[in-house]
């Protein structure tokens, strides 16, 4: 286990991240076997901090696309598009990614219209071929390429999922919040702030994993918690700080926020 201090220097070499078990050597393991890499976990539990984290440590350029209700599959491979007269091709970010063997990381992908994952399809098997139609071109993956994809599971419905045909194409890793002593360490470490107020913020969130009684899409993530800390480095009070940074931004229902302040209240007193 690193103390916060040692956290904080190795931040400054590459992407800081906190690990919370093997998944560091699964990424290097698959990035060797020139293995595509799903990974699932909750909001804001540290997917894409993994990901920045490994391409650092690995050396090799990142591509990063949010996905979204409008990506298509022509966002990702390119188009034509028409400059000075000429029309000219214009790779998208996988495509780049393919040519260049960097790091291509599509967050949410279920977020992305249905007809985007087709072409990941020859990329995520042995073929490691992107097919441009639109070009005629059969571009195959130069070394060092990786095709890392996330989503949140708690967060699908029947019409956002990933088909069995894709999901079996790729290595899958699980995340989820850090335990308590490794939370405490990120937030201290990120939001440089004294360890009581870490400490004070893991128990916050842990009351309010705890809920069930809550219509709440999501729960409180590691990453609210290392805003709200750091707005009270900033001098703002941890009431103010936590009812900006967690409670309002976790609802919008008038009650269920009372029913969070409440629990802010139990949790942390009338701190200021």
């Amino acid at each position: 286990m690193h103390s916060a201090q040692q956290l904080w220097e190795i931040r400054r070499e590459i992407p800081f991240y906190a690990p919370q078990g093997d998944e560091c050597r699964l990424f290097e393991h698959a990035h060797a076997s020139a293995l595509p890499l799903l990974i699932k976990g909750p909001t804001g539990c540290g997917k894409t901090r993994l990901v920045e984290h490994m391409a650092a440590r690995l050396g090799r350029p990142l591509i990063t696309v949010s996905c979204h209700d409008d990506l298509s599959a022509s966002d990702l491979v390119g188009r034509f598009l028409i400059s000075g007269g000429n029309t000219e091709w214009s790779d998208g970010p996988l495509t780049r990614a393919v040519r260049q063997g960097a790091i291509c990381y599509l967050d949410e992908v279920v977020e992305a219209r249905r007809d985007t994952t087709v072409v990941l399809h020859p990329l995520a098997d042995d073929r490691r071929m992107l097919a441009i139609e639109r070009t005629g071109e059969q571009l195959q993956a130069a070394p060092g390429f990786m095709l890392v994809i996330s989503y949140n599971p708690g967060y699908q419905n029947l019409l956002k999922s990933l088909k069995p045909s894709t999901r079996q194409r790729f290595v899958a890793l699980c995340m989820d919040y850090p335990n308590a002593q490794i939370e405490q360490a990120i937030i201290e470490a990120e939001a440089q702030v004294p360890p009581a107020l870490a400490a004070q913020l893991v128990k916050l969130a842990t009351a309010l994993r705890r809920l069930t009684d809550h219509d709440l899409e999501e729960t409180v993530s590691t990453r609210l918690l290392v805003v709200a800390a750091r707005l009270v480095g900033s001098g703002l009070s941890l009431r103010q700080a936590v009812q900006a940074a967690i409670v309002d931004a976790l609802t919008d229902d008038a009650d269920t926020a009372a029913a969070l302040s409440e629990l802010v209240r139990a949790v942390c007193g009338e701190a200021t």
